[in-house]
């Protein structure tokens, strides 16, 4: 049977991750997207089992209850979100790689979940100035919005060591290419360098 491998990619909000996941998901047909279980509202032009499996909040504590999850987070009463085992299993049925575009602490748990298997990237900003500057930009925020963003952000920095990789992104084509380079590198079996770049 294929054993596929994990390529957990996390970082604050408006380090580029996603941007970075996008290029990468062109470049690498092995790689497949794991799609996130949720029990928000889907946005309008999101689409369940696309953008997320939408589930509702009782449904998603039966999930709990049964084991179904590799990793969850409460964000606050009844908005959750996490990780199915069935979505992990379906891709490597399709002889994918997994990729994960998580937060901080959920690519943690799942980076202690594969152990070995699993290639844990933390894509960090150049500083804090520039993350504002970043998320300013999106004009998506307001000031106390933009200011706790911000906090989270500082405390999600702490997360970087539990991680076998730090990619800086201050040039997209550049974070894109070690990106590509290492999970290349990974899924062909080579052992990991633990390295700061």
């Amino acid at each position: 049977m294929f054993q596929g491998k994990a390529i957990i990619f996390s970082a604050p909000s408006g380090s580029g991750k996603s941007t970075i996941i996008s290029e990468l998901s062109k470049k690498i047909p092995q790689l497949g997207f794991s799609i996130s279980a949720c029990t928000r509202q889907p946005r309008p032009n999101e689409k369940h089992g696309v953008h997320y499996y939408f589930l509702s909040v009782k449904d998603f504590e039966e999930k709990i209850q049964q084991g179904a999850l590799i990793e969850y987070e409460q964000v606050y009463p009844g908005k959750y979100y996490g990780t199915l085992k069935e979505e992990v299993e379906r891709l490597w049925a399709q002889k994918q790689h997994v990729l994960f575009d998580v937060d901080v602490q959920g690519g943690k748990r799942l980076k202690e979940y594969f152990g070995p298997k699993a290639l844990g990237i933390f894509v960090k900003v150049p500083s804090m100035q520039v993350l504002e500057q970043r998320l300013a930009k999106r004009a998506t925020e307001t000031p106390q919005s933009l200011k706790e963003r911000l906090e989270k952000a500082q405390y999600e920095m702490t997360f970087e060591p539990s991680f076998d990789k730090s990619l800086l992104n201050d040039n997209l084509a550049h974070a894109t290419s070690q990106a590509e380079q290492w999970v290349k590198q990974f899924i062909n079996f080579e052992p990991i360098q633990h390295s700061q770049s």
